[in-house]
């Protein structure tokens, strides 16, 4: 069984004072059977894994350079992030891909070296508005998955969450029909490159505009093994509900 996984991005957002809330967060969730990640800025980090050492939450970063040192300002290695107290790194994420210009490729070698260093990469893919209304949703993901995850990828190395570009931030949210459609294309392309073992291992997440009143529908979807959360998971009042909506699926 897929253990399922409550993620949350909180992007550009949070200072020390946001620790107070982490906390929080970690206090209501603790009876939750999904495991719960969350990811800081980097900044955070380190006093967020201070904080909560003694929590079931884990922690992650929200990108990685490929390299593990060297000549590269203001970029942070997987072994960094590790160091600081990261079990798992988000990449890949449409707004990297947009704002940074991330290849797929690019992605991909951030996976290996966030293997490298233990981590779990946490390996976004998503469609524009412009490709769903063109009708190249299958076709864009199915390229996204393929270039951006490493060879020899397994469930303890790799999760992938599936997050349309035009639902992140903006209150919409594709059809429980439109993330099923995905979310088995993403399977099945799994068990084509990988196997049926391997494939079935690897934690297929919903993200986009996640919130307590549509997570039901959400997570009763076939192949949706948990949710990447932007700003529902700044606040425990509003993460909270997510994970209980995510173990009672």
């Amino acid at each position: 069984m897929r253990r399922k996984l409550a993620a949350g991005n909180w992007k550009m957002n949070g200072t020390a004072a946001a620790l107070d809330e982490l906390a929080a967060l970690a206090e209501a969730t603790r009876e939750a059977r999904a495991e719960v990640l969350i990811c800081p800025p980097a900044t955070l980090l380190s006093r967020a894994a201070d904080r909560l050492s003694a929590s079931h939450v884990t922690l992650g970063g929200q990108d990685c350079h490929a390299a593990t040192s060297g000549a590269h300002t203001g970029d942070v290695s997987a072994e960094m992030l590790r160091d600081a107290g990261a079990s798992a790194v988000i990449l890949g994420h449409s707004e990297r891909r947009a704002d940074h210009g991330e290849t797929d490729a690019e992605v991909r070698a951030k996976a290996e070296a966030a293997t490298a260093a233990g981590l779990t990469a946490v390996i976004c893919v998503g469609e524009t508005l412009e490709d769903r209304e063109n009708g190249k949703t299958l076709d864009v993901v199915r390229s996204q998955l393929d270039g951006s995850l490493p060879d020899g990828s397994t469930g303890d190395t790799v999760v992938v969450a599936y997050e349309p570009v035009w639902a992140i931030g903006t209150g919409k949210v594709p059809t429980v029909a439109q993330i099923a459609e995905v979310h088995n294309d993403l399977r099945n392309s799994l068990i084509q490159r990988f196997g049926g073992e391997t494939a079935n291992a690897i934690r297929l997440l919903y993200g986009g505009s996640v919130k307590a009143s549509n997570a039901d529908d959400i997570f009763a979807v076939a192949h949706v093994d948990g949710a990447l959360v932007g700003g529902a998971s700044l606040k425990a009042a509003d993460f909270a509900p997510i994970t209980a909506a995510l173990d009672a699926s």
